[in-house]
C-alpha cells in the first residue's frame, strides 16, 4: 500500500459550516495568526470590517512588520467610504501596506467571497447570497486554489479607495 502524497501539511483541516456569525468569527481568529498576507475578496466589506475588534486586529497585524500586506478586492467599493471609517483609517495609516481594489467587468461574475491568510489558512463562502462556508486550516492545497483565483481577480480589478480624503 502506498501513501498518497498531497503536498498538504500533515495537520491540514477542512470543515464546512453555516452562518455569517461563525464566518466573521473565523476571520477574527485568523488575523492574529497571520504572518505576512491577508487577501480578501467579497461583494462588499461587511460591517465587521468597521468593528473595533477587527480594526485593532488588522492594525496590530500591519504594525507587526512593514512587510505585512492587506489586499482587498470588492465588487462594490462605495460602501467602504460611507460605512467603514476604520478601514479608511487603516488605509491612511498604512497606505503602502493596504490596497483596496474594485473588480472590473470581467470579474463581476465571481460570486464566492473568501479570505486567505498567508498561504495556508482560509475561509470561503460558496456564494455571497448564502451562508454556507468552509474553513481550511493548514490546508496549503485549498489555499493555493484561492490564491490563484485571487490573483486572477486582482488582475481584473483597479484601485478603488484612496488614502487621500476628498470632497472636503
Amino acid at each position: 500500500m502506498t501513501a498518497r502524497v498531497t503536498g498538504n501539511l500533515p495537520n491540514a483541516e477542512y470543515r464546512r459550516f453555516d452562518g455569517m456569525r461563525e464566518y466573521e468569527a473565523v476571520i477574527d481568529s485568523l488575523i492574529p495568526q497571520t504572518q505576512r498576507f491577508i487577501r480578501v475578496f467579497d461583494k462588499a466589506l461587511s460591517r465587521a470590517y468597521n468593528s473595533l475588534t477587527r480594526y485593532e486586529a488588522l492594525r496590530q497585524f500591519l504594525l507587526a512588520s512593514r512587510l505585512n500586506r492587506l489586499m482587498i478586492v470588492v465588487h462594490e467599493a462605495d460602501p467602504i467610504e460611507r460605512e467603514c471609517p476604520r478601514m479608511l483609517d487603516l488605509l491612511q495609516q498604512f497606505s503602502a501596506a493596504v490596497k483596496i481594489h474594485q473588480t472590473l467587468q470581467p470579474a463581476k461574475q465571481v460570486y464566492d467571497p473568501f479570505v486567505v491568510f498567508d498561504a495556508n489558512h482560509y475561509v470561503h463562502r460558496f456564494h455571497y447570497d448564502h451562508l454556507r462556508a468552509a474553513h481550511g486550516a493548514n490546508d496549503v492545497n485549498g489555499a493555493q486554489q484561492l490564491l490563484d483565483r485571487f490573483a486572477e481577480i486582482w488582475e481584473a480589478s483597479a484601485p478603488a479607495v484612496s488614502a487621500n480624503t476628498t470632497g472636503l
